[in-house]
Protein backbone atom coordinates (compact mmCIF):
# COMPACT_ATOMS: atom_id res chain seq x y z
CA UNK A 1 0.00 0.00 0.00
CA UNK A 2 1.38 3.39 -1.04
CA UNK A 3 0.48 6.40 1.09
CA UNK A 4 0.82 9.88 -0.40
CA UNK A 5 1.86 12.33 2.32
CA UNK A 6 1.21 16.00 1.65
CA UNK A 7 3.96 18.46 2.53
CA UNK A 8 2.56 21.97 2.86
CA UNK A 9 5.63 23.12 4.78
CA UNK A 10 3.93 22.93 8.18
CA UNK A 11 3.76 19.23 8.96
CA UNK A 12 5.68 16.83 11.17
CA UNK A 13 6.77 14.80 8.16
CA UNK A 14 9.72 12.85 9.52
CA UNK A 15 7.85 11.19 12.41
CA UNK A 16 4.77 10.50 10.30
CA UNK A 17 6.80 8.87 7.54
CA UNK A 18 8.74 6.78 10.04
CA UNK A 19 5.51 5.50 11.63
CA UNK A 20 3.93 4.70 8.25
CA UNK A 21 7.02 2.74 7.23
CA UNK A 22 6.89 0.91 10.57
CA UNK A 23 3.38 -0.38 9.81
CA UNK A 24 4.38 -1.52 6.33
CA UNK A 25 3.37 1.35 4.07
CA UNK A 26 5.28 2.65 1.09
CA UNK A 27 5.24 6.43 1.01
CA UNK A 28 5.63 9.32 -1.37
CA UNK A 29 5.79 12.98 -0.35
CA UNK A 30 4.35 15.73 -2.50
CA UNK A 31 3.78 19.47 -2.32
CA UNK A 32 2.03 19.61 -5.72
CA UNK A 33 -1.31 18.18 -6.89
CA UNK A 34 -0.11 15.76 -9.59
CA UNK A 35 0.59 12.63 -7.49
CA UNK A 36 -2.86 12.82 -5.89
CA UNK A 37 -4.45 11.81 -9.20
CA UNK A 38 -3.35 8.21 -8.67
CA UNK A 39 -3.14 8.17 -4.88
CA UNK A 40 -4.30 5.08 -2.99
CA UNK A 41 -4.36 6.77 0.41
CA UNK A 42 -3.58 10.35 1.47
CA UNK A 43 -2.27 11.71 4.77
CA UNK A 44 -2.12 15.40 5.65
CA UNK A 45 0.06 15.99 8.73
CA UNK A 46 -0.10 19.43 10.25
CA UNK A 47 1.33 21.48 13.08
CA UNK A 48 1.38 25.19 13.79
CA UNK A 49 -0.98 27.90 12.62
CA UNK A 50 -4.19 27.28 10.64
CA UNK A 51 -3.16 30.07 8.24
CA UNK A 52 -0.51 27.72 6.84
CA UNK A 53 -3.28 25.75 5.11
CA UNK A 54 -3.50 28.69 2.69
CA UNK A 55 -0.70 26.94 0.82
CA UNK A 56 -3.05 24.07 0.02
CA UNK A 57 -5.32 26.51 -1.82
CA UNK A 58 -2.50 28.38 -3.55
CA UNK A 59 -0.86 25.23 -4.95
CA UNK A 60 -4.05 23.54 -6.13
CA UNK A 61 -3.77 20.84 -3.50
CA UNK A 62 -7.18 21.64 -2.02
CA UNK A 63 -8.94 20.93 -5.32
CA UNK A 64 -6.85 17.78 -5.85
CA UNK A 65 -7.69 16.53 -2.36
CA UNK A 66 -11.38 17.22 -2.90
CA UNK A 67 -11.29 15.28 -6.19
CA UNK A 68 -9.45 12.34 -4.58
CA UNK A 69 -12.00 12.19 -1.75
CA UNK A 70 -14.81 12.21 -4.32
CA UNK A 71 -13.17 9.16 -5.97
CA UNK A 72 -13.26 7.36 -2.64
CA UNK A 73 -9.56 7.63 -1.73
CA UNK A 74 -9.09 7.33 2.06
CA UNK A 75 -7.84 10.59 3.56
CA UNK A 76 -6.42 11.19 7.04
CA UNK A 77 -5.81 14.65 8.48
CA UNK A 78 -3.60 14.93 11.59
CA UNK A 79 -3.78 17.80 14.13
CA UNK A 80 -4.22 20.99 12.07
CA UNK A 81 -4.84 18.60 9.18
CA UNK A 82 -7.97 17.43 11.01
CA UNK A 83 -9.07 20.99 11.84
CA UNK A 84 -8.75 21.82 8.14
CA UNK A 85 -11.52 19.30 7.42
CA UNK A 86 -13.96 21.71 9.09
CA UNK A 87 -15.29 24.97 7.65
CA UNK A 88 -12.51 26.96 9.27
CA UNK A 89 -10.94 28.09 12.53
CA UNK A 90 -11.04 31.24 14.63
CA UNK A 91 -7.23 31.07 14.54
CA UNK A 92 -7.37 32.38 10.94
CA UNK A 93 -10.92 33.60 10.31
CA UNK A 94 -10.31 34.54 6.67
CA UNK A 95 -8.78 31.17 5.72
CA UNK A 96 -11.41 28.55 4.84
CA UNK A 97 -11.05 24.88 5.58
CA UNK A 98 -12.18 22.04 3.33
CA UNK A 99 -15.71 22.18 4.74
CA UNK A 100 -16.20 18.42 4.87
CA UNK A 101 -17.57 18.87 8.39
CA UNK A 102 -19.95 21.80 8.77
CA UNK A 103 -18.61 23.51 11.89
CA UNK A 104 -15.65 25.66 12.90
CA UNK A 105 -12.74 25.17 15.28
CA UNK A 106 -12.04 27.54 18.16
CA UNK A 107 -9.45 28.17 20.86
CA UNK A 108 -9.81 26.52 24.24
CA UNK A 109 -11.18 28.87 26.88
CA UNK A 110 -8.23 29.46 29.20
CA UNK A 111 -9.00 29.31 32.89
CA UNK A 112 -7.48 27.20 35.66
CA UNK A 113 -5.90 24.93 33.02
CA UNK A 114 -3.29 26.29 30.65
CA UNK A 115 -3.47 26.48 26.88
CA UNK A 116 -2.05 24.80 24.82
CA UNK A 117 -3.21 21.32 25.75
CA UNK A 118 -0.02 19.26 25.68
CA UNK A 119 0.40 15.66 26.73
CA UNK A 120 -1.39 12.35 26.99
CA UNK A 121 -5.16 12.16 27.24
CA UNK A 122 -7.75 9.40 27.06
CA UNK A 123 -10.30 8.72 24.35
CA UNK A 124 -14.02 8.00 24.59
CA UNK A 125 -14.53 6.03 21.39
CA UNK A 126 -17.51 5.56 19.12
CA UNK A 127 -17.60 1.76 18.73
CA UNK A 128 -18.72 2.13 15.11
CA UNK A 129 -15.44 3.85 14.15
CA UNK A 130 -13.42 2.02 11.51
CA UNK A 131 -10.30 4.10 12.09
CA UNK A 132 -10.31 3.25 15.80
CA UNK A 133 -11.18 -0.41 15.39
CA UNK A 134 -9.51 -2.48 18.12
CA UNK A 135 -8.55 0.57 20.18
CA UNK A 136 -9.55 0.04 23.81
CA UNK A 137 -11.90 2.58 25.39
CA UNK A 138 -9.87 4.96 27.53
CA UNK A 139 -6.65 4.47 25.54
CA UNK A 140 -4.25 7.38 25.84
CA UNK A 141 -2.86 9.34 22.89
CA UNK A 142 -0.59 12.38 22.61
CA UNK A 143 -1.97 15.88 22.00
CA UNK A 144 -0.44 19.29 21.47
CA UNK A 145 -2.90 22.00 20.39
CA UNK A 146 -4.51 25.29 21.40
CA UNK A 147 -7.55 25.06 19.13
CA UNK A 148 -10.16 22.32 19.27
CA UNK A 149 -12.81 20.92 16.95
CA UNK A 150 -16.44 20.78 18.08
CA UNK A 151 -18.33 17.54 18.55
CA UNK A 152 -20.57 16.83 15.56
CA UNK A 153 -22.30 13.86 13.96
CA UNK A 154 -18.96 12.86 12.43
CA UNK A 155 -17.11 12.62 15.75
CA UNK A 156 -15.44 9.22 16.19
CA UNK A 157 -13.79 9.91 19.56
CA UNK A 158 -14.07 12.53 22.28
CA UNK A 159 -11.42 13.77 24.71
CA UNK A 160 -11.72 16.25 27.55
CA UNK A 161 -9.45 19.16 28.37
CA UNK A 162 -11.21 22.20 29.83
CA UNK A 163 -14.18 21.00 27.78
CA UNK A 164 -15.17 18.03 25.64
CA UNK A 165 -13.85 18.20 22.08
CA UNK A 166 -13.60 16.00 18.99
CA UNK A 167 -10.42 13.95 19.19
CA UNK A 168 -11.18 12.02 16.00
CA UNK A 169 -13.67 12.36 13.17
CA UNK A 170 -14.75 10.19 10.28
CA UNK A 171 -17.31 10.20 7.54
CA UNK A 172 -17.17 7.78 4.64
CA UNK A 173 -13.54 7.79 3.44
CA UNK A 174 -12.50 10.95 5.32
CA UNK A 175 -10.81 10.66 8.71
CA UNK A 176 -9.12 13.07 11.09
CA UNK A 177 -7.32 12.86 14.43
CA UNK A 178 -6.52 15.86 16.63
CA UNK A 179 -3.80 13.89 18.41
CA UNK A 180 -0.53 12.69 16.89
CA UNK A 181 -0.65 8.96 16.09
CA UNK A 182 3.05 9.07 15.23
CA UNK A 183 3.75 10.05 18.87
CA UNK A 184 1.12 7.82 20.50
CA UNK A 185 2.95 4.50 20.83
CA UNK A 186 1.22 1.24 19.98
CA UNK A 187 -2.21 2.89 19.97
CA UNK A 188 -1.12 5.33 17.30
CA UNK A 189 0.49 2.60 15.22
CA UNK A 190 -2.71 0.55 15.36
CA UNK A 191 -4.66 3.52 14.06
CA UNK A 192 -2.28 3.83 11.11
CA UNK A 193 -2.61 0.08 10.48
CA UNK A 194 -6.38 0.52 10.46
CA UNK A 195 -6.03 3.28 7.87
CA UNK A 196 -4.04 0.96 5.61
CA UNK A 197 -6.64 -1.79 6.00
CA UNK A 198 -9.40 0.64 5.04
CA UNK A 199 -7.41 1.66 1.97
CA UNK A 200 -6.85 -1.90 0.74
Amino acid sequence: MRVTVIDYKAGNLTSVLKSLHHVGAETEVTDVPGPLENAECIVLPGVGHFQATERLDNTGLTDAIRAAIARGVPFLGICVGMQWLYSGSSEAPDQPGLGHFDASCARFTEGTEKVPHVGWNSLAINPASRLLKGIVEGSHVYFTHSFRAPITAGTAAVAHYIEDFAAAVERDNVFGVQFHPEKSGETGLQILKNLLEIAR
